[in-house]
């Protein structure tokens, strides 16, 4: 039996998507979801309770509060036309990619005219969390909106920041991102580094870890550094590079040097020319790229 009278839609059940979707049907809530390109997350999403959507359209005419957890602001964009012919009055649509706050404003703006709310609520951790429902979250939404979704929010996240209004999730999300793609650019040139000058991946960490520098970012990325796990971090270069580009946009509208920004969205260049396009090259893989570019292993 469902908690609450609201009916909620999924778009995007990939790799964070399927688990939040999974904490949102088993923790009572009446749920949609629709298949993309893999069935599988959607099949075990029924099997949980869930019900499967014909279409966006039909999805959307069915639910009060739709999440979209998709590539980027392209696929966003994509997703809300498609629904648009469905979307009632009052309906939420809570975007949790990693977006351009330039496009949210704009998709806020044009679901407006039809009595559609929207908020943007980037997530931060691994899939991990997200099946865990220990993911963390931070919100852009006008105070009413917000609280409307943070009960279901609360479903899949342990951290919840209501940043500010419309598209400041975003703007806080490409700051977090920022720091944590700094984080990997540094990790794997400190590497490189270490290397070439005949100190290893074990004693690097040997020294590193349990000290000053240690984080939980450092850890998944050591994962395949020192453990090749190729599955420490699940989190594309690619998704990371198209993160960088929008930090790069938000700064440039901001009139900001971007000195830093830039030296970290090079490093994933790197990688981008040099086959880190593939879906399961990932963030901490960027330690093999860079070696590459400095003939190292």
């Amino acid at each position: 039996m469902s908690t609450t009278k609201e009916s909620i839609g999924f778009v995007g059940t990939g790799l964070m998507g399927h688990g939040m979707a999974k904490n949102i049907v088993e923790k009572g809530y009446a749920l949609q979801v629709v298949a993309h390109r893999n069935r599988v997350p959607v099949d075990d999403l029924v099997t949980r309770g869930a019900t499967e959507a014909t279409s966006q359209e039909d999805l959307a005419r069915n639910s009060t509060i739709i999440f979209l957890c998709l590539t980027g602001s392209p696929e966003v964009a994509a997703a809300v036309a498609a629904m648009k012919p469905g979307l009632k009055a009052g309906t939420v649509i809570v975007d949790c990619s990693t977006g351009e706050p330039a496009v949210t404003q704009k998709l806020a703006a044009d679901m407006a005219e039809i009595g559609v709310h929207f908020a943007d609520a980037p997530l931060s951790r691994t899939p991990k969390e997200a099946w865990a429902g220990t993911l963390d979250c931070m919100v852009g939404a006008d105070e009413a909106t917000f609280e409307r979704i943070r009960p279901v929010i609360s479903t899949w996240a342990a951290k919840i920041v209501h940043i500010g209004g419309v598209a400041d999730g975003h703007r806080m999300k490409l700051l977090n991102n920022f720091i944590s793609l700094g984080y990997a650019a540094l990790y794997a040139e400190a590497l490189s580094l270490s290397k070439k000058v005949g100190i290893s991946v074990e004693t690097f960490d040997q020294v590193i870890r349990g000290g000053r520098m240690d984080c939980g970012f450092y850890q998944t990325f050591m994962g395949y550094a020192l453990e090749a796990n190729r599955d420490a971090h699940k989190f594309s270069i690619s998704n990371a590079y198209k993160d960088l580009r929008y930090i790069e946009s938000m700064a440039n509208s901001a009139t900001v040097t971007t000195t830093m920004g830039s030296a970290v969205k090079n490093a994933f260049a790197v990688a981008m020319a040099n086959g880190g396009e593939k879906p399961d090259a990932y963030v901490p893989h960027l330690v093999d790229f860079i070696a590459a570019a400095n003939g190292a292993k």
